[in-house]
């Protein structure tokens, strides 16, 4: 018969409080939701109150400026559209900001609507729609001249003069650069819009013409000594090679916008990497003191105590996410100081487990972090999961990131011949002599994942 006994046992468990509980739940939302928490929070809980946002001390005059600077670098890829009434630009050669067009109507509509209310010929107008129908919504002419004689069946039969002709008629109409053949006609398109005067016009020409391989590389040192020009001059001029669009087609056929907010802002000062919360993406609580004196010393009042606990828990709730976040993003920063220098290339390989033994956290812990977070670097906003990437080893021992070899297969396939694409084995045997053992299975996985098409499908593109 078993008998009832005392035993004492030493052990180690991990309560869930209620408080940490909503510091691990609001650890994993992105800003949006979030802010959309903290103003439920806020309409429901009278002890909470909202401070006003913090004003960005003076110091940070120059920063905001470099943050601006950092946009504007990568404004001609990314840049959405500006235009004006007189093509996007104005007397004194500046653009002018318009909202892209919300009607609903595609470029094609919009580009035919003008066909008609243009100064065409019935005959152009019909070279004109075989054009436009050539169009893709960035605004650029994909089909080569033979393809758009092929689609015309006029009599007499149209010549490639005509073609041509026409082509320099809708190179005119709105959006300004719509109809260019490459990135490079599009931008000297738009740039010749300016009043002839304008400093720097002829320079920022010459640069859209056959250097925006430098300047999207930033090597502001090489394309400086080639233009033989002074740094005063090339900023002038890089400052209007900015401004252009390079797909004008979405100022009237805009892409779904998808809105991304940056957790913080990493800035190199004095020589160092500086991580920052983003002073403006979340609100700050703070308790109403004046409610909280009037509970003090009193036993009534359960509902407001209850309430004043509460807004206690998600203020506290608030600081350890944004410690959390702090320290995650230094780690990341610190580890991935070369990315931030040099490019993909020179990703570092690291995997959660390593963040999380740096700072003394769960790697659950460090995935609630890296998820939906963003990080707004001067090589542009990252969710914090890009800086993670598998290990591979390289001939010489040294770890590669996937990343890294991602970079290095893009690079490889931008400068092949286009008339002889390099196969997957054959990049795997470049990837060799540079001392990175990567299987031909791996190279095309590699491929596939950043959308670039095989060898075969690059050399029918290019035939064609």
């Amino acid at each position: 018969m078993l008998k009832p006994s005392l035993q004492l046992k030493l052990g180690q468990t991990l309560t869930m409080t209620p408080q940490l509980q909503q510091a691990i739940r609001l650890l994993q939302l992105p800003i949006l939701d979030l802010n959309a928490q903290i103003q439920e929070a806020l309409e429901e809980n009278i002890m909470l109150e909202m401070e006003d946002l913090p004003d960005l001390p003076q110091t940070n005059a120059e920063t905001t400026a470099e943050v601006e600077a950092i946009k504007a670098d990568d404004m001609w890829q990314t840049r959405a559209a500006e235009r004006s009434q007189d093509g996007g630009w104005n007397g004194e050669g500046r653009p002018i900001t318009e909202f892209a067009d919300e009607s609903g109507q595609t470029l094609r509509e919009h580009l035919l609507w003008q066909l008609e209310m243009e100064h065409f010929s019935p005959r152009e107008v019909i070279i004109g729609e075989a054009l436009v129908d050539s169009i893709n919504d960035d605004g650029y002419l994909t089909a080569d001249m033979d393809e758009i004689l092929a689609s015309l069946d006029e009599q007499p039969e149209v010549q490639e003069s005509e073609v041509e002709r026409t082509l320099t008629k809708v190179q005119r109409l709105d959006p300004v650069g719509v109809g260019a053949r490459s990135i490079s006609e599009c931008l000297i398109m738009q740039l010749s819009q300016l009043d002839w005067k304008t400093p720097g016009l002829q320079l920022a020409i010459d640069i859209a013409g056959d250097h925006l391989d430098l300047v999207a590389n930033r090597d502001y040192g090489e394309l400086r000594r080639g233009l033989c020009t002074s740094e005063d001059d090339l900023h002038e001029a890089l400052a209007l090679v900015r401004g252009c669009n390079p797909k004008p087609g979405l100022a009237v056929s805009p892409a779904a916008a998808e809105y991304v907010i940056p957790d913080v802002f990493v800035r190199k000062i004095d020589k160092r990497w500086q991580v920052e919360i983003s002073p403006t993406g979340v609100p700050r609580l703070s308790v109403n003191q004046q409610y909280a004196k009037l509970l003090r010393g009193s036993g009534e009042h359960a509902v407001l105590k209850s309430q004043l606990q509460e807004a206690r828990w998600l203020i506290r709730s608030l600081e350890i996410r944004n410690e959390t976040l702090l320290k995650v993003a230094s780690s990341i920063v610190a580890r991935q100081t070369e990315f931030l220098e040099h490019g993909d290339e020179a990703m570092k390989p690291m995997v959660l487990r390593d963040i999380a033994d740096e700072i003394g956290m769960h790697e659950s812990t460090i995935s609630r972090v890296t998820t939906n977070k963003y990080m707004h670097t001067p090589r542009g906003v990252f969710e914090f999961k890009y800086f993670f990437s598998s290990h591979l080893t390289s001939a010489n021992g040294e770890d590669q990131s996937s990343t890294s070899v991602r970079a290095k297969i893009r690079k490889l396939i931008g400068a092949e011949d286009p008339k002889k694409p390099l196969s997957d084995s054959k990049i795997t045997n470049l990837l060799k002599e540079e001392g990175i053992s990567v299987a031909r299975r791996t190279v095309a996985k590699y491929r596939e994942a950043m959308n670039i098409p095989s060898s075969s499908e690059r050399r029918t593109r290019e035939t064609r």
